[in-house]
């Protein structure tokens, strides 16, 4: 079971989407704050204009409060952050609702970064209008990295199925020159280092999809794949890497080979996230490479039907399960790779070491 005494920070999103909606849904249910001390970054006036318009939110009742630091177990804790006086206008589009995004996503940021919070669960803004609002990004994967530190990949995860790209926010007109040998294989690590301390899994396999249709044909339809994917899956594989491929992609998700692998890579975004969307509605948005733990969920900010009660919450659940589920299996991972001596110590002991036990160099590593 998770831990309670984490500290999950969630940032409200587009004030004009379907943030709020899933926010306030989430935490209806008690049982969420049996598993975690959330804590919500954004406007407590959009938070009750939702709370107005919703059917099902009697029971989530929001304690504002200064800081992260005056969290307490067992309430959904709310920290203003960005332009108070706003006006909320479900599915428009609007500056004003692009920098109560930003404005929110850094205070929330910053006490990541300051260890004041353990895991980040972003809500989904509009990338468009969040980079007219001096956001010199083209989403949060990338704000992230430049906050946090380390190399980003986008993996979308989920029960069946984890998606992860060498590509993420660019032109398709850019992709192939942006896929490089060495952009390919350093994916491939990121994505193995990921799976084994983020995962669980002990030696992951890994299949890598093809760019061109049909693999490329032996070349009648692109070289890419002779050129650069199939020797980057040779070097990843000299440097123990089980790395498989490359597979056209239609053939590897309509047939379901994608389930004899613990994790796909793909060239590009649409490429992954168009099959796992399909395959897993309700699946999650995790950020691997950062030093901090960051996740979303899987959908966008919903213009279509905000504000009329009809948002699903599942995927902001399950990115909230998620990020627990990492947060700790890093906690363990530290513990077991640890100076093997210090370790035995321990288990003789028979002391059991919480994330928050860790010294802070050990924090830092996570």
């Amino acid at each position: 079971m998770a831990d309670p005494k984490l500290k999950i920070g969630i940032t409200q999103g587009d004030t004009n989407g379907i943030g709020w909606e899933v926010i306030l849904k989430t935490f209806a249910d008690p049982r969420m704050t049996e598993l975690c001390t959330p804590i919500i970054y954004g406007s407590p006036k959009a938070a009750a204009f939702y709370r107005r318009t919703l059917a099902a939110t009697e029971e989530c009742s929001l304690t504002e409060i200064a800081s992260a630091e005056e969290a307490r177990r067992g309430k959904v804790s709310l920290v203003a952050a960005g332009p108070q006086e706003l006006t909320v206008e479900p599915g428009h589009p609007s500056p004003e609702a692009a920098h109560a995004a930003v404005e929110a996503l850094r205070a929330a940021t910053a006490d990541l970064r300051e260890g004041r919070i353990d895991a980040l669960v972003t809500a989904p803004f509009n990338k468009e209008t969040v980079h007219e609002d001096r956001f010199p990004y083209t989403g949060h994967t990338e704000y992230l990295a430049a906050e946090l530190g380390g190399e980003p990949m986008m993996i979308m995860c989920s029960d069946l199925l984890r998606v992860g790209l060498v590509t993420i926010h660019v032109p398709v007109a850019d992709v192939s020159r942006d896929i490089t040998e060495e952009k390919i294989v350093r994916s491939l690590s990121i994505l193995r280092r990921s799976l084994v301390c983020d995962f669980g899994i002990v030696e992951p396999r890994i299949a890598v999809l093809a760019l061109n249709p049909h693999a490329g044909d032996g070349g009648l339809l692109g070289r890419e794949e002779q050129e650069t994917i199939r020797p980057a899956i040779r070097t990843a594989a000299e440097q123990g890497i089980l790395a498989f491929g490359p597979f056209a992609a239609d053939g590897l998700f309509a047939g379901g080979g994608y389930a004899r692998y613990d994790a796909v890579l793909a060239m590009y975004h649409d490429q992954g996230l168009a099959p796992f969307k399909a395959l897993s509605p309700d699946g999650v948005n995790f950020t691997a490479g950062l030093e901090r733990v960051r996740t979303s969920p899987d959908h966008g900010t919903a213009y279509d039907i905000a504000g009329q009660d009809k948002a699903d919450p599942q995927s902001l659940r399950n990115a909230i399960y998620t990020a627990l589920d990492i947060v700790e299996r890093r906690c363990a991972w530290a513990q077991w790779t640890r100076n093997p001596l210090q370790r035995a110590e321990r288990e003789k002991s028979g002391r059991d070491v919480s994330v928050r036990d860790l010294p802070d160099t050990e924090k830092e590593a996570n």
